[in-house]
């Protein structure tokens, strides 16, 4: 089993900062991939970015050139900077870790503002 918690939510305006922090405990020896989705009000959750133990990173189109994925491998913690924040990034952010199996946190909600 894997217990995630996110942090780093919040309100900001168009064209602000953000950064989210995604902590793991548990069996984190086993956790192969680590990343973020998102969920805005009314849609489906959407993939936005993923980091491999090795390093490999990908990122949903929408975001590249704004948002950065990073980890700490040592402490199985995943981070997602957000630059240049639009309205459209507004949702509930949830950090995903893969075993094996797919593990999810509580989800921390980015509200940016017109």
């Amino acid at each position: 089993q894997v217990q995630l918690v996110e942090s780093g939510g919040g309100l900001v305006q168009a064209g602000g900062s953000l950064r989210l922090s995604c902590a793991a405990s548990g069996s984190i020896s086993s956790i192969y991939a680590m990343g973020w989705y998102r969920q805005a009000p009314g849609k489906q959750r959407e993939f936005v970015a993923r980091i491999t133990t090795a390093g490999l990173t990908n990122y949903v189109d929408s975001v590249k050139g704004r948002f950065t994925i990073s980890r700490d491998n040592v402490k199985k913690s995943v981070f997602l900077q957000m630059n240049s924040l639009k309205p459209e990034d507004t949702g509930v952010y949830y950090c995903n870790a893969l075993t094996g199996f797919s593990y999810w946190g509580q989800g921390t909600q980015v509200t940016v503002s017109s």
